[in-house]
């Protein structure tokens, strides 16, 4: 929780004019950063392209039937009636050295601390042959909406006996375990509803996030339904033949009936347009107070910024976002913001009563968020099935909580 004490605004006090604020992107980390300083009294302009939030986390679920895609879905009422100015546009251009910025439908923005929270891009230019175009053939579905609808339809039009394939990109990316939580609910329902088909995994990588426990759950529920294939073996993907539904590595090529391609990845362009991001595509930040490296007012929360060992997660966004908001409040004040102590748990649903997490902790560290030694940890391997069906309980509680926390 925010301290009140660190919040104060004495500019309200001495009928100073109130710091302007303006946040762009109204995620998991930009509407809670501008709730937070709205309740301290700033005045914070929020500016978001769509009208409703559509939530990733939990849209895996989406793609095999087990929740909706409305139950994704959250609005910005609760941020307006706190005080915040919600607008409803693309920010497509920002001025740091006049401190503004120019939205889609010309009207411009001032700010005296500019707050983004753009989460990723698409880079499609990274993967041979995969555009915006091959996407609605070959879904990558990693921004919960259409593209989880699509990917949806393909998963249940599909004959028994076909194969999903699916590609996952190097490091970094939004989610680590994501990609792994999507095999795991796919084989689910392969099994369940079409069990001589399987799924295909072709990974860039040879490890990731949580890898025992899904390989343990994965040959204990789907021993016909997942192969998993590393990078050493030929799982990196180096170009895309959507229209003959074809990923091509190193090794060989591989055909399917549906195929799920989740491509390279970047900050948002807005970052890029700000001057906030490098030659890697993502953002470098102080991690006491996330400003910007490149650019002095200039502030990075959520999967846009480099953030060390701490993940690109909705969970670290939200943690994130309350930290900057002190940041920002000491800053505005002309104060030394304070010392900074970050926790992320991510959930991760193996099948709908079986669930794994997570944790960790973190702290500055030259330069960057590092884990703090002997803090966090994962869930236990070999744990009881109904170990296993709390954790998916806690996974259902953490985002009733945080959505409710965020936008209710």
């Amino acid at each position: 929780m925010l301290a009140a004490a660190s919040l104060a605004a004495p500019w309200a006090a001495r009928a100073q004019a109130r710091p302007s604020i303006v946040v762009i992107g109204g995620g998991f980390g930009g509407a809670t950063v501008a709730r937070a300083l709205g309740l301290a009294g700033m005045a914070v302009t929020l500016v978001e392209r769509d009208p409703t939030f559509l939530a990733c986390p939990f849209s895996n679920a989406v793609l095999v039937g087990m929740r909706s895609l409305e139950q994704q879905r959250f609005g910005y009422d609760a941020l307006r009636k706190a005080g915040i100015t919600v607008a409803i546009d693309t920010a497509t251009a920002c001025d740091p050295s006049a401190r503004r910025v120019t939205l889609a439908a010309g009207q411009t923005l001032s700010y005296d601390r500019l707050i983004l929270s753009p989460g990723i891009d698409l880079h499609f230019a990274g993967l041979p042959g995969y555009s915006e175009q091959a996407a609605e053939t070959l879904p990558h579905a990693w921004k919960a909406g259409a593209q989880t609808a699509l990917l949806a339809r393909q998963l249940a039009a599909m004959d028994d006996g076909d194969t999903v394939l699916m590609s996952v990109p190097a490091n970094p990316y939004r989610c680590p375990p994501g990609p792994y939580e999507r095999a795991s609910l796919i084989a689910w329902y392969l099994k369940t509803r079409k069990p001589r088909s399987k799924l295909i995994v072709l990974d860039a990588k040879d490890t990731f996030s949580k890898q025992r426990l899904f390989m343990e759950a994965w040959s204990t529920l789907y021993p016909n339904q997942i192969e998993w294939i590393g990078q050493s073996k030929g799982g990196a993907v180096t170009s895309v033949e959507a229209g003959d539904r074809t990923l091509v590595t190193d090794f060989g090529r591989h055909k399917g009936s549906v195929v799920n391609v989740i491509p390279p990845q970047r900050a948002g362009r807005i970052a890029e347009a700000a001057g906030a991001a490098d030659r890697s595509g993502w953002c470098p930040v102080d991690p006491v107070t996330f400003e910007s490296r490149r650019q002095p007012g200039i502030h990075v929360i959520g999967d846009a910024g480099i953030m060390g060992a701490m993940p690109k997660s909705a969970f670290s966004a939200h943690a994130q976002a309350k930290a900057c908001a002190l940041a920002v409040a000491a800053l505005v004040r002309g104060e030394a913001p304070p010392p900074v102590k970050l926790i992320n748990t991510c959930y991760s649903l193996v099948a709908p009563e079986y669930g794994i997490s997570v944790a960790g902790v973190y702290r500055p560290a030259n330069g960057l968020l590092a884990d703090v030694e002997g803090a966090g940890g994962t869930s236990p391997l070999g744990a009881p099935a109904g170990q296993r069906a709390l954790e998916a309980r806690y996974a259902e509680s953490w985002f009733s909580t945080i959505t409710s926390d965020v936008y209710g």
